[in-house]
């Protein structure tokens, strides 16, 4: 996806009070009163019912889809939508819930009937808080926030490519302390690449609820690692139900780094994969899920499965990839335990860069630092779009697979080309790349915890990130 971002300051600053009251005064102008049962929901209506632990992430999605789609500074996005869901969660939600039809009764696994919401009256409450608090700021807003937001430069691009359906979805939150009511001044955001197989069911509820999942465990703050192992955990648990709820068969690989003050911590099932470049120099930060890697291979043989070799190496002669989140079918074969890894920084890193394997597959590791750098002396001067060329320079070199291409900037672009020498930078390489121009996808295009934070970013009028 590429896509306008929007500014990343807090909604009571000074310069940003005045965009803060003109959104809250526009919002209410369109919706002058909370929602009468008769009245339409201002987004696409989820229609299956929720299990409780679902309510938070989806409630979520819809909101920030709704407000960023109405130009709220991203910030104030998050804050509106943290205090909605705040106000919704203590609630008590029993009066939402749906009984179940005799022939649908839901079992858990313990043998204990699901209690499931109906999700379209659920959703008009929540819409309702959200007027509230919407109308008792425009009247007066809160006192400044003490979390804070570092200004990040986020490019994010994403095609279907020749691929008859696009299952990849992809998470930018560089407010994530704003959205989950974080106040220890610590610096934190999220980013992540969920590669969806067998269709998108997967990858949407991966790109939906992980990061809340991350948010909510009591050791994110104390283990941001462990938080991280057991988010994903969680996720696949939760999918994992609906999934039989709903008889679904999907999966998705899934890749986040998770950035806490100085410290980048990773997770990852499956193929997508993250790559820190520091100084042009490409640190690996974790190995891929694949069904031929020795530990792997040993640890299903252990269970009962098999790996076998059918165009490529796969677990039980059918998937690729050995962890997943979902993939009911392959259980316990293929693992919802995610790997973690930590990476203390020190400030010389040049950017992050996370990707599904429809962009590895073509662009090896230690090719990337080399493209980024002649990528970006060619554009000097004009309108930087990494992450396009990037996908376009994938898919020129024979990708036919879903390509999502997420760059997170640790320093300015600027200081990156200055550094590189004369003599470089007065002959750029041509890389132009040909064929149709790639898709774009737009906020409101994908679901919204998806697509946030993808940028086409300006050249060069950026502050400098230490």
């Amino acid at each position: 996806m590429t896509s306008a971002a929007p500014k990343e300051r807090g909604p009571t600053a000074p310069d940003d009070a005045e965009a803060t009251q003109r959104f809250l005064d526009a919002f209410l102008q369109e919706f002058p009163g909370p929602l009468s049962p008769e009245t339409a929901l201002p987004w696409k209506v989820l229609g299956a019912p929720l299990s409780q632990e679902e309510v938070e992430g989806e409630m979520m999605e819809l909101t920030l889809g709704l407000l960023c789609s109405r130009s709220a500074l991203l910030p104030l996005a998050c804050m509106l939508t943290h205090e909605a869901i705040t106000q919704l969660m203590r609630a008590d939600l029993s009066a939402f819930r749906q009984l179940p039809r005799q022939e649908e009764e839901e079992v858990e696994e313990d043998g204990l009937s699901v209690s499931l919401l109906d999700a379209e009256s659920l959703q008009r409450c929540f819409f309702n808080k959200l007027w509230e608090v919407c109308s008792q700021w425009q009247k007066q807003m809160p006192a400044p926030s003490r979390c804070t937001s570092r200004p990040w430069l986020i490019s994010i691009h994403a095609i279907r490519n020749t691929r008859r359906k696009m299952e990849d979805r992809h998470v930018s939150l560089p407010t994530f302390n704003q959205l989950f009511g974080f106040n220890d001044q610590v610096d934190r955001a999220y980013f992540a690449v969920f590669d969806g197989h067998g269709g998108v069911d997967a990858a949407s509820y991966a790109a939906v609820h992980v990061h809340v999942n991350i948010a909510r465990h009591p050791e994110v703050t104390r283990d941001p690692a462990e938080a991280l192992r057991a988010g994903f955990k969680q996720t696949d648990e939760m999918f994992l139900r609906k999934a039989k709820r709903e008889k679904l068969h999907s999966g998705t690989t899934g890749v986040c780094a998770f950035l806490v003050g100085r410290t980048i911590h990773v997770a990852w099932l499956g193929d997508s994969q993250v790559m820190l470049v520091q100084q042009e120099q490409a640190l690996v930060l974790m190995e891929p899920h694949k069904p031929e890697r020795p530990d792997e291979k040993e640890r299903i043989e252990a269970l009962g499965g098999f790996v076998s070799y059918v165009d490529c190496w796969r677990v039980n002669g059918t998937l690729a990839v050995s962890r997943a989140i979902g993939d009911a079918f392959q259980k316990p074969y293929v693992s919802g335990e995610a790997d973690v890894a930590s990476h203390e920084l020190t400030g010389t890193e040049d950017y992050l860069l996370l990707a599904c394997d429809g962009f590895f597959d073509s662009i090896p590791h230690e090719e990337v630092a080399g493209l980024v750098r002649d990528l970006l002396l060619q554009k000097r001067g004009g309108e930087l779009r990494i992450a396009e060329d990037l996908v376009a320079a994938a898919r020129e070199r024979g990708s036919r697979d879903n390509i999502t291409v997420l760059v997170v900037f640790l320093r300015d672009p600027q200081e990156l080309l200055d550094r590189w020498s004369p003599e470089v930078t007065d002959t750029p390489q041509d890389l132009s790349v040909g064929g149709p121009a790639s898709a774009r996808f737009g906020p409101q295009s994908a679901s919204l915890g998806s697509s946030l934070g993808g940028p086409s970013l300006p050249w060069p009028p950026h502050p400098k990130i230490p």
